[in-house]
């Protein structure tokens, strides 16, 4: 068999990562869906995006995504190949280290020729030394979905100060739902879970301002609603529910109301996300319109 020549891309050979054909929705980027186009912002960049070639042909290609402008990747997001040893062996060889997240249709494992696809990419990454952290839902709400009312049950209030973020933040990660949350949590503890997750908030370009604090009637603390950006879409950045009010149904409030301030700043279409596992916080984008645009499996 011809020798395998795995090496990232040069400048300006956008052309052979896409020579690849690209077999339907399964894998393709989460924020966009041509590589040309993100290559030319610096979203993805000639020593993140890697190839393997026999006989010059490409068998098998990844490519890592991160904002234009900064310094490491942060998601492997573009992973396939037409020769499985050759997709296992690029991993091993390409020196970055980033979550690999997988994008699937809804109810992939119906269909036998996208469960396949998704299957083999899954294998071929756990060979590689990855392993499955999470599969989520990916949501879209646009305004032909409706409205929904908001309950009325709460107060909002903005917080300037990081630092009440961040215990807020630490409040809602006892007993979280969320597994990206509790894997932190288990290896680095609740204060680095915490932080983990303002800087997240901190680094998406929506306006810091948009972020509010939720009262219940009597004035206690209920949890935190984080309208925001991605770097195409307006997003739910973040709501959660602190643990001693729990069970009854506010996590469907900070929906409501993180989707009404996006509408007013402009929103004619939000995005979100939740873990499959997450029934409670599935239950409450259900209830407030907001469809399954796709699934997302997490590779750490």
């Amino acid at each position: 068999m011809t020798e395998l020549v795995v090496r990232p891309l040069e400048a300006g050979e956008e052309a052979l990562f896409t020579s690849l054909p690209d077999r339907g929705l399964v894998g393709r980027t989460l924020l966009g869906d041509d590589f040309t186009e993100m290559a030319k912002k610096g979203e993805y960049r000639p020593e993140w995006t890697w190839v393997a070639l026999r006989d010059d042909v490409v068998v098998a290609r990844a490519a890592w995504w991160a904002k234009p402008g900064e310094e490491t990747p942060i998601a492997l997001d573009w992973f396939d190949f037409t020769d499985f040893d050759a997709g296992v062996h690029l991993l091993k060889t390409a020196p970055l280290r980033a979550e690999y997240s997988l994008t699937t249709p809804p109810g992939w494992q119906d269909d036998p020729e996208v469960a396949h696809e998704v299957n083999g990419r899954v294998e071929a990454a756990e060979k590689a030394g990855f392993r499955k952290l999470v599969e989520r839902y990916r949501f879209r709400w646009t305004p032909e979905n409706g409205l929904p009312e908001k309950p009325g049950r709460l107060e909002f209030r903005p917080e300037p100060d990081d630092d009440v973020i961040l215990d807020v933040f630490k409040r809602v990660h006892v007993g979280s739902l969320d597994a990206h949350v509790r894997k932190t949590v288990e290896e680095h503890g609740l204060d680095a879970a915490a932080r983990e997750d303002l800087d997240i908030m901190r680094w998406m370009p929506g306006p810091r301002d948009w972020w509010r604090l939720a009262y219940t009637r009597e004035g206690e603390l209920a949890g935190l609603t984080m309208p925001s950006r991605n770097v195409y879409d307006p997003v739910v950045g973040y709501i959660a529910v602190v643990p001693e009010h729990r069970g009854h149904g506010y996590a469907y409030d900070l929906l409501v109301e993180a989707t009404h301030d996006l509408v007013s700043y402009g929103a004619d279409r939000i995005v979100a996300g939740t873990d499959v596992g997450n029934v409670p916080m599935a239950k409450a984008f259900a209830k407030a319109g907001y469809p399954v645009a796709q699934h997302r499996i997490d590779l750490v």
